[in-house]
């Protein structure tokens, strides 16, 4: 049996492990190890006309905390336009998405409880030195790999 131990963790803006994950850049500022296995939180700089398809965690919670920008969020039958402020909880096994729908980058802190998820986002992703810089886009073969990883990590995507 693995015994995890919380720490504390300070980080400072612009601070954490950041990845691209098609059009979107995760920046981690906690992960399993830092939280004993409670939550992930990422801050999530999403570019314009971008988002996920459609889908659902069946393993973790997601909570979505709007810093920048406005997205347009489905959770369930539900469609909303997120801004600044802006609070939002999708429980494992609902349905939901989100889109940039701006000309501007948006900017989110996302928790997924509990921890865990980050071990799919650094198979998927490609490390980034600057979470600022532009994301990478989206290309076929990263589709392709997002695709093939989710069953692993309980997540179904419907497209």
């Amino acid at each position: 049996m693995t015994i995890m131990t919380s720490h504390e963790v300070l980080l400072k803006p612009g601070q954490g492990n950041s990845l691209s994950v098609v059009g979107d850049i995760f920046t981690f500022k906690a992960v399993s190890e830092d939280t004993n296995g409670q939550y992930t939180l990422v801050e999530l700089r999403v570019d314009p006309e971008i988002g996920p398809p459609p889908h659902i965690h069946h393993r973790e919670d997601e909570a979505f905390y709007i810093q920048e920008g406005e997205l347009e969020f489905q959770l369930g039958d539900q469609t909303v336009i997120a801004t600044p402020g802006t609070f939002l909880y999708s429980p494992k096994g609902h349905l939901h998405t989100f889109k940039n729908i701006t000309n501007q980058r948006a900017k989110m802190l996302v928790w997924y409880m509990p921890a865990g998820i980050e071990k799919f986002f650094a198979e998927v992703g490609v490390p980034v030195d600057d979470p600022d810089a532009p994301s990478r886009p989206a290309t076929p073969e990263a589709v392709e790999r997002i695709l093939a990883a989710a069953p692993k990590y309980g997540i179904e995507f419907i497209v």
